[in-house]
């Protein structure tokens, strides 16, 4: 083989390996949808909390009615299951309203928050929330590492949690219960920066905003939504201060 010859395979192949990995002209007006439709859906569970926290009537019926409360309960799966596993099934607007009440609901199942915890701590552990989700997102966003093998391990970790936290419920173990929000604060930790670089690849190369793209862009707001909500609960356990 002559030197040109390699040579021009070396120029083909570089040029293949540009192309994937150079994100298309939309990618960044994607990326700030996932930004924005997160933060919409944080402020409504937080509005949404807030009021139904302040509303005795409401927050009685809430969680003195166990039909209701299981019924939302299973209400917030089915939406998370639906708009994952129906995703290119639904419209994009069907998929937003899903998300929309999705976010209703969690802030609603959340309002007792604000009953247990002081405003203050709340407001000190949300900050705390923020300032590692966001060095996190950045590092998950920025790396270099392929973070795929870290996130079937911490996808595995999660079961075990799930796993304990319902064993838990019947135990009723504080010390149990401590080590679950330690062990759950590293694995969302560990899953904001994985989920960051996933959402960064899945969108890296979409030619458009089209209406698939744009729903691409809606999960990937839906998982990071999924990851600050889940810190932020843990890192409460373990920070928050409770009312006498």
């Amino acid at each position: 083989m002559e030197y040109k010859d390699f040579d021009r395979m070396v120029n083909e192949a570089e040029g293949t390996y540009t192309r994937r990995f150079t994100p298309s002209v939309t990618f960044p007006a994607l990326m700030r949808k996932v930004y924005t439709w997160m933060m919409l859906a944080m402020l409504i569970t937080g509005v949404t909390s807030y009021g139904v926290a302040t509303s005795p009537a409401i927050l009685e019926t809430l969680f003195t009615n166990r039909l209701l409360f299981w019924g939302l309960v299973a209400a917030e799966f089915g939406l998370v299951f639906g708009i994952s596993g129906m995703l290119q099934k639904l419209s994009l607007m069907t998929a937003t309203l899903m998300f929309i009440a999705y976010s209703v609901i969690n802030g609603a199942l959340l309002s007792s928050i604000f009953i247990i915890y002081t405003m203050e701590s709340i407001g000190q552990v949300f900050f705390i929330t923020a300032g590692t989700f966001g060095a996190m997102a950045l590092i998950g966003y920025t790396t270099k590492k392929d973070l795929t093998g870290l996130g079937q391990i911490l996808f595995m970790a999660l079961i075990g949690l799930l796993i304990a936290t319902v064993v838990n419920i019947f135990v009723g173990s504080s010390g149990l219960q401590t080590i679950i929000s330690y062990v759950g604060v590293l694995i969302f930790v560990g899953l904001t920066a994985y989920d960051s670089q996933k959402i960064k690849m899945m969108l890296y190369e979409q030619d458009n905003t089209s209406e698939s793209a744009q729903k691409l862009a809606l999960l990937g707001s839906l998982t990071l939504y999924l990851d600050f909500i889940n810190l932020f609960i843990y890192l409460l356990r373990i920070f928050g201060n409770r009312r006498d």
